[in-house]
């Protein structure tokens, strides 16, 4: 998402989460730059991201937020996770506060203002929006994809049942093996 469109849709911080996590995961090496990107994507200011204001240590600490995150995003039993938020909540200290500045729509904020690193930022914002989630679902409505040799994460906060795929692709190939599997056994 662009600047432009965080302004006129509002922040997507789950979907932020889901991607950064995703990418460190697939990369945990990713390149300050390519974290960079990622973040202008979600509707962070390009002037924020420069390498004066966005550093390689800022990158650093980003990835290991998003490391942590992603043990939680794997967990499966909704009390382990939201004991989990509550931990993060906890060590955040910091409340909320709705926050409009250069153009943006009114959205929440809960770090600890200016002082705040990129990983203390990105580790409030998403133990806040994964407890706004969980309490609006009464489940988890997140997780690993369950297709074999996929670890990608994924939210599903839409209509329907729970997910349990990160996308169609690993979801028809699932059910074509599973197909396969029991033609095989059957005959």
């Amino acid at each position: 998402m662009t600047g432009e469109a965080a302004v006129r849709h509002g922040f997507r911080p789950a979907d932020r989460l889901i991607d950064l996590v995703n990418a460190v995961r697939t990369e945990p090496g990713i390149p300050r730059e390519a974290l960079a990107a990622l973040l202008a994507r979600h509707g962070e200011r390009p002037e924020d991201l420069t390498e004066q204001a966005f550093t390689g240590e800022d990158a650093e600490g980003l990835r290991a937020a998003a490391d942590r995150l992603g043990g939680l995003l794997a967990e499966p039993d909704v009390d382990r996770a939201a004991h989990a938020i509550n931990a993060l909540l906890a060590e955040c200290g910091a409340r909320p506060h709705l926050s409009r500045h250069d153009g943006h729509t009114w959205h929440l904020h809960i770090d600890r203002g200016d002082e705040a690193t990129w990983a203390e930022w990105f580790m409030a914002s998403s133990a806040l929006v994964l407890a706004q989630i969980l309490t609006e679902y009464g489940r988890i409505p997140w997780g690993e994809c369950a297709a074999p040799g996929c670890a990608t994460l994924y939210l599903g906060t839409g209509p329907g049942s729970g997910r349990r795929y990160c996308s169609t692709t690993c979801a028809s190939r699932a059910r074509v093996a599973a197909h396969r599997r029991r033609k095989r056994e059957g005959g």
